[in-house]
């Protein structure tokens, strides 16, 4: 499946997923609220998520790049990716980004931001040296898809619900072993053990489960934006070579870490990479590794890019 047609399938993929965060946030805070008989604990937790999640819509984007510590560059310290990302902009017919660069020798970039109108890419020194203008062309137009297609906000909100949903379960937690539950209703009382052992079978689960619906909204993502790019500049080979560089290059970066390693173009750390690269061809074992993997593999990503007919 190629080009239109896989957009519109990771598209839909996509917001099922996303539907499922909602389904387990409820489900948690509605059996969490039920085992204490307590209906203010729902509207407590529903009330704390939409604040945190609005909380992360503003203000993500600056906290991401303090953490990787970026630099805002102007066009007159480099023109040639200045004009690289305007051109771009032109065509794919969105405001130009803010650009910022991160001083490590590892090549990667991401997108960052709640809209075209306040998005950001984000390069590292090394991408900036190593590749050639066509590959950075390639990766500048898979960001630009990221932000184009609203994966920005997109990822942006499912990595507040996994830790959304992390925390609802710690708290769960620690409730359910040192609050204990409180009822003297007889009648009530086995139902209220089923609903004690489904909720901490719950709290138990709900991270795992976040963390993996989260991963793989990354990886379809990462896809879209690959057969996305490719159709802006009109030739797959420049990103798919970009990422056979990225890939193979041996340098960890090491601003990265596990809270932003989703929004990297490749996986910035190097062993997960190479991971990423060989899953699926070691049988099961591979297979259920690479569920938690943040990039789909590399060689499916560069296969999918130079089957695309254009």
């Amino acid at each position: 499946m190629l080009t239109y047609d896989l957009i519109n399938k990771n598209k839909r993929e996509s917001w099922i997923l996303i539907f499922s965060f909602l389904v387990v946030i409820s489900l948690l805070g509605f059996v969490f609220s039920q085992v204490y008989q307590n209906s203010a604990i729902l509207v407590f937790a529903v009330i704390f998520s939409v604040g945190s999640a609005l909380f992360s819509y503003y203000f993500a984007d600056s906290i991401t790049l303090a953490v990787s510590k970026a630099q805002e560059v102007d066009k007159a310290s480099n023109q040639q990716l200045y004009n690289i990302v305007e051109n771009l902009c032109i065509a794919a017919g969105i405001p130009t980004p803010k650009i910022y660069v991160i001083d490590d020798s590892a090549p990667n970039a991401f997108a960052t931001g709640r809209d075209p109108k306040h998005a950001v890419i984000c390069y590292t020194s090394g991408i900036l040296q190593k590749l050639n203008k066509t590959e950075l062309e390639g990766v500048t137009a898979h960001e630009l898809s990221h932000i184009g297609n609203y994966d920005i906000r997109l990822m942006t909100l499912v990595v507040v619900l996994v830790g959304l949903i992390a925390l609802m379960s710690n708290w769960f937690l620690r409730f359910s072993f040192f609050g204990g539950r409180r009822s003297n209703s007889k009648d009530s009382g086995n139902v209220g053990m089923i609903l004690f052992a489904v909720g901490i079978l719950l709290a138990i689960l709900s991270p795992l489960i976040a963390t993996l619906i989260k991963l793989a909204v990354s990886r379809q993502r990462e896809y879209l934006a690959d057969a996305s790019g490719a159709l802006l500049t009109r030739y797959p080979e420049g990103l798919a070579t970009a990422l056979e560089k990225i890939s193979a290059d041996s340098v960890p970066l090491v601003e990265a870490n596990n809270a932003t390693a989703h929004l990297y173009i490749v996986n910035p750390f190097h062993q997960d990479r190479m991971e990423a690269t060989s899953s699926g061809q070691h049988g099961g074992r591979s297979w259920f590794a690479g569920l938690f993997n943040t990039h789909p593999p590399i060689e499916d990503r560069i296969k999918r890019l130079r089957e695309m007919n254009l």
